[in-house]
């Protein structure tokens, strides 16, 4: 019964995550569209809301609870695992997994009731938290206790500058061709 439960966490993971990797690219254009001119402005604002509500209760939201709850299943069949260093650590990044996901929904709902607090590039620097987790867990359960923690830290600041410098390069690339 044991992998049957791991095996539905971890989709229920990955259908999380595919959540939250998306509904920041549907604000981003949400928050594009309200720019353009009309009509074109009130026909991708209701689609892009349209589709944001799906994806986000339809997908993201069911994700988390159930992932959620698998996980505690399996924390009930191997309660050792909260007394190991790398559950502990993994178990605060899923807080921030969490409070990353209520400022989304915070978002959404602001979007839903067209209040633009965010630019487009702020929300594509929004969009990579949700990477820096699953870095971050993924990592955690795969070596668990292996790596040195400053190593482990290192590397997720390094892959935080990245991800950055990345968002950075794209804005240039973008702003001297709108159309990438």
């Amino acid at each position: 019964m044991y992998d049957y439960i791991k095996s539905l966490h971890l989709i229920f993971v990955i259908t999380w995550f595919a959540g939250l990797f998306y509904i920041p690219r549907l604000f981003v254009y949400q928050i594009e569209a309200a720019t353009k001119p009309s009509p074109e402005k009130e026909i991708l604002g209701k689609q892009l809301k349209l589709m944001a509500k799906r994806l986000w209760y339809i997908i993201t939201w069911p994700s988390a609870i159930l992932a959620t709850l698998f996980a505690v299943w399996l924390l009930v069949l191997q309660p050792g695992w909260l007394q190991q260093a790398w559950m502990q650590v993994k178990l605060g990044f899923i807080v921030l997994l969490f409070l990353y996901h209520l400022k989304s929904h915070q978002i959404f709902k602001q979007l839903q009731n067209d209040i633009y607090k965010w630019s487009s590039n702020q929300m594509r620097i929004w969009n990579e938290g949700s990477t820096i987790i699953l870095f971050s867990v993924i990592f955690l359960v795969i070596v668990k206790d292996a790596v040195n923690w400053i190593y482990g830290t290192l590397a997720i600041v390094l892959l935080a500058v990245l991800l950055m410098l990345g968002i950075k390069l794209y804005k240039r690339i973008r702003d001297k061709n709108p159309e990438a």
